[in-house]
Order: structure tokens, then sequence, then C-alpha cells
């Protein structure tokens, strides 16, 4: 009953607020226009709804959760990466001012006690990360924090995807006990449910990267905590797992646009749900494609937290290698010739 009160009052006061978030933004000027090669949509739509999703999350947090040094840090940072949004929702930021912000936000978890301080080794023992582990932990939530903002691309596709992420890692933290971690990936649930509505074909207001960066951060942060208890192999396979339709399309773009020597942060078309846009499938029939590929990478999380570590170990490589069947079936490591599509 706890758990159900958790995520209708997150999905409420997100339901509630968006609104108001849509004419804030259309007060401020943070409308995304249509027409450069990447925009799917073909009218004027506000932007800088992730607000709501913020201030959702941030509510329930502060109504149910104890106010303790990891909560504190975690409200802290969120903040921090929720004002970054918001500044380049409504202005736009250059991507070095972005990744500036994202790194103080990570600094500021650290500083409150989330750190990455064990890692998986190739033959499934441990290994202390010790000072590695300033690095690892702002590579993690800089790298999470990205992958959210960059699948961000249809209408409802970012807000679904982080609630079956949240979802599939509620159930695994609940199946291990961690407790706090659960009741927190159930408020980042209900809080992009509750915007949803407003976002899914044909949205009235996008997320933005108020919305995106949040979300990833605050999901990357919340796999720190932990779902798993203690410093085992396959702890860091579980977020990876249930966050992995982001993870992978950020991986595959990043490998794409350096084998075509383009930078790296250099935008374009070839993102999995453009390819699947070009392959004639419409916004709606992606949004829901990828939702069900994201919820089976979650179920696959859930089964690897129960299954015996040789068998979790093959369900991994079967992943791994259907994940690069499709990469090579879809050329999604192939150039990618940008044109103007309105859908």
């Amino acid at each position: 009953m706890r758990y159900l009160l958790l995520l209708m009052v997150s999905f409420l006061i997100a339901y509630a607020v968006t609104p108001a978030a849509k004419k804030l933004a259309v007060k401020l000027g943070a409308i995304d226009m249509p027409g450069e090669s990447r925009r799917i949509h073909s009218r004027p739509t506000p932007r800088m709804g992730g607000l709501a999703i913020y201030i959702a999350f941030t509510v329930s947090a502060l109504i149910f959760m104890p106010l303790d040094k990891k909560m504190i840090g975690l409200l802290l940072g969120s903040s921090i990466i929720a004002a970054l949004g918001i500044a380049d929702d409504m202005k736009g930021l250059s991507a070095a001012t972005k990744m500036a912000g994202q790194i103080v936000a990570a600094a500021v978890l650290m500083g409150f006690g989330f750190r990455i301080e064990w890692l998986t080794t190739p033959m499934g023992g441990m290994m202390y990360l010790s000072w590695l582990s300033i690095p690892a932990t702002i590579f993690w939530v800089v790298g999470i924090t990205n992958t959210f903002n960059l699948i961000d691309g249809l209408d409802g596709l970012a807000a679904g995807i982080a609630a079956i992420s949240s979802a599939a890692m509620f159930i695994t933290a609940l199946m291990n006990g961690r407790t706090l971690a659960a009741m927190l990936l159930l408020m980042v649930a209900g809080s992009a449910l509750g915007f949803l509505p407003y976002n899914f074909n044909p949205a009235k207001i996008f997320m933005g990267d108020t919305g995106s960066l949040f979300l990833g951060f605050v999901l990357s942060a919340i796999s720190i905590q932990g779902t798993i208890k203690g410093a085992t192999a396959i702890a860091i396979v579980i977020p990876v797992l249930a966050m992995g339709l982001p993870i992978f399309d950020t991986a595959i773009a990043i490998v794409r646009r350096a084998k075509n020597g383009m930078p790296i942060m250099q935008p374009d078309r070839g993102h999995l749900h453009h390819r699947l846009l070009d392959m004639g499938f419409t916004q709606r029939q992606v949004v829901v494609i990828l939702y069900i590929i994201s919820a089976i990478l979650g179920m696959v999380a859930i089964a690897v937290t129960e299954i015996n570590p040789p068998w979790s170990f093959i369900l991994v490589l079967a992943v791994l290698l259907a994940a690069a069947i499709g990469t090579k079936r879809m050329g999604l490591l192939n150039p990618v010739e940008e044109k103007n599509i309105h859908a």
C-alpha cells in the first residue's frame, strides 16, 4: 500500500503541474521550433515540461523520504541539473557548459557519499577502486545523464523508457531488500508517467533538457546507491540492463561518429528511433517498439538477479549478441545522410 501511495502521489503531482509548466515555457519563450533535420515535430511546441517531473519527484521525496545526508545530496545535485536544463531550454547552452554543470552535480553527489567503489573483473571477481572511484563515479553519472538526453527524440520516448527502467530496478531493489532505493525509483516512475499523457504523440509539451537530464541524473544516482545489497559481481549489471536501451543507443552513436570522422558530440539522425522512422514506422509505432525492447531488457535484469552466475553470464552474452546482430542488420554504425522530415 505504501508503494502504491508513492506512485500515485508522484504521478498526480506531475500530472497537475505539467499544464503550469507549459504556460511558463510559453511565457519564457522556451519553444521548440520545427525545421532542423533531426526535428520530427511539425509545429512549435513548448519544452521545459521536465520541470513538472522535477517538482513531482522532489516534493514526493520531501514528503516520504528521510532527509539524511544522501537524500540531501541527491536533491541538491538534481536541483543543479534541473537548473542547468531550464537554462538550456530557455537560451541554449554550449556542450562544454552543460558538461561542466553535470560534472559539478556529480561532484555534489560524491561529496554526500555516492561512490562507485567496486567493479567486476573479467574473471567474475570484484576490484576495489580506491581513488579511481572518483573518475568512475563522474563517468557513470555524466554518461547516464546524457543517455537519456540523447534518446529524447520522439514524443513520449524518454519518459516511457525512464518509467520502464525505473520499474525494472524497483523490482530488483525490492527483491534485494533495498527499500529506500525502491521508494525513490517508484517516485521517478510516477513522475515520468504523470507527465506522459501530455507528452505522448502528438505531444502538447516536450520535457526538454530539464526533464531528460534530470531523469538520467536521478537514475544514475539511485543505481549507485544500489538495487543489490553489497558488492556483488552483478550489482553494476542490473542498472546497465535496466537502462540498456539509452545506454546502447548512446554507445552506438559514439562509435558511429568516431568511425565516420564526426565529432563525438555532434548530433545526427543515426539514432535507433530515427532508423526505425526511416524504415517506415510511425512515431507511435517506433515508441511502442522501443518500449517493448526496454521492457524485455528490464525483465532480463530481473532474471539476472535471480539465477545462478553461470546462467546469468550466458543471459548477458545473449543480450550482447542480439544487440550486435541488430546493429549490423540496421546499419547503425553506417554514416547517415541528414534530411528534413516532419511527422
